[in-house]
């Protein structure tokens, strides 16, 4: 993966929380939403901006998109990763963030993406 790539995807606040996050593991967009406390429209938005650079990817389970880091990065993208977590770990936002989708915790998919998504269901 070009480093370049890399960097643009980076320089965004958003997405490197929607990174963050998704470092933990699978979510779907509506614990996106929940965990960064943004709009479900801005969060879409910056996931097909990483996904268009190859930096998630995504699968549809059932009516759900699932997004989550690829199986296999690049030496590059996995030290910008580990960078990114290391940061993370000290930024008031970033813990926030962790704080609120661990809250979640019964309703984010923990064992099996499908059997976690399946009993989910968005507050009204």
């Amino acid at each position: 993966m070009d480093l370049v790539r890399i960097y643009e995807c980076l320089c965004d606040r958003t997405r490197l929380r929607i990174l963050n996050l998704l470092a933990a593991g699978p979510l779907c967009v509506y614990h996106l939403q929940a965990g960064l406390a943004e709009p479900q429209v801005k969060i879409s938005k910056h996931l097909a901006y990483l996904k268009a650079r190859g930096l998630v990817t995504a699968r549809r389970e059932g009516s759900w998109m699932v997004y989550r880091l690829p199986a296999k990065v690049s030496r590059e993208l996995q030290a910008n990763l580990a960078c990114l977590q290391d940061c993370a770990a000290e930024d008031a936002v970033f813990r926030r963030d962790r704080a609120r989708l661990a809250r979640l915790a019964p309703a984010v998919p923990k064992a099996g993406v499908r059997a976690g998504l399946r009993t989910t269901s968005r507050p009204r």
